[in-house]
């Protein structure tokens, strides 16, 4: 299996053939860096994990450069933290007993020009050889660039597939913006509370961005208690702990729905929701 990047990493920590591994994939999260797949997708990890007829894999698309750091990872070079983050997320393959890790290694300037190349023969390759039911990729209300350009690049490999070999359910997660805005219709619940052990082991192997001055560990965990308690405010607690997602099996299934106008009418439904429950209790004047 290559891609276009002569760096590009193809690890499957049970020694499958790589195509052999992408070929029985049940489960697909494409993050834009390392560390965001075990932010968004902790619900696929735990489902296919230590299971023969589930399989999870995994795709970083971007190089790991300009992270923020400190400490011991303050002085290292952009190679040398390169190097670390991929061995990182290995680790976190092996650890969450993946099926397949793949780390294309493009700059997220390549990402974000429509019609690269190269990521757009890397993605085609991919959506071409992996059945997977369930793909978890970001949400386009997210606020980082290279996570919503990602996304962008994803529904187009997906959209030229011929339609009886797309995702049959394609979901954006929240990583660079909460979900917890979108109207209760338009939530997707994730059970990230599955395995808890295996979820925060997962989210403390990336050190370079924990030592290195950001906590995404103990950021995420809190955010999937916080939705899984904050959801309903009269019944009790269905999950332990929950990633909000949006549904966006409607964008791959119709492509000449907008993204944008797909996206902002999730907004415009939030707009009318708390404009409902305002009117139900304002006096005149208010």
């Amino acid at each position: 299996m290559k891609f276009s990047r002569p760096d590009a990493d193809v690890f499957a920590p049970d020694g499958t053939p790589p195509a052999q591994a992408l070929a029985r994939t049940t489960h697909l999260c494409i993050g834009a860096h390392q560390d965001d797949i075990e932010i968004m997708a902790q619900a696929g990890i735990a489902e296919c994990h230590g299971r023969t007829d589930k399989f999870f894999t995994g795709v970083v698309v971007t190089d790991g450069t300009g992270s923020p750091r400190t400490g011991r990872y303050a002085a290292m070079s952009e190679a040398g933290m390169q190097a670390v983050r991929r061995d990182e997320q290995r680790r976190a393959a092996e650890l969450g007993k993946y099926n397949l890790q793949l780390q294309l290694a493009h700059p997220s300037s390549d990402v974000k020009a429509p019609g690269h190349v190269g990521v757009r023969a890397d993605f085609a390759a991919i959506f071409r050889g992996c059945p997977a039911g369930t793909v978890y990729l970001h949400n386009p209300a997210d606020k980082h660039d290279t996570h919503v350009a990602v996304l962008l690049r994803c529904l187009e490999a997906m959209r030229a597939l011929p339609r009886d070999q797309r995702p049959r359910r394609v979901l954006g997660c929240e990583v660079w913006r909460d979900l917890d805005w979108l109207a209760d219709a338009d939530k997707v619940a994730l059970d990230a509370g599955q395995n808890p052990g295996l979820a925060a082991a997962l989210l403390e192997v990336f050190d370079s961005q924990i030592s290195g001055g950001k906590r995404y560990d103990l950021a995420a965990l809190g955010r999937r208690a916080a939705n899984a308690t904050f959801h309903t405010s009269h019944e009790t607690d269905r999950f332990k702990a929950i990633t909000w997602a949006m549904d966006l099996t409607p964008l791959v299934a119709d492509e000449t729905l907008s993204v944008r106008d797909f996206t902002l009418a999730h907004v415009e439904r939030l707009k009318a929701d708390i404009a409902a429950r305002l009117k139900r209790f304002e006096t005149a004047g208010n």
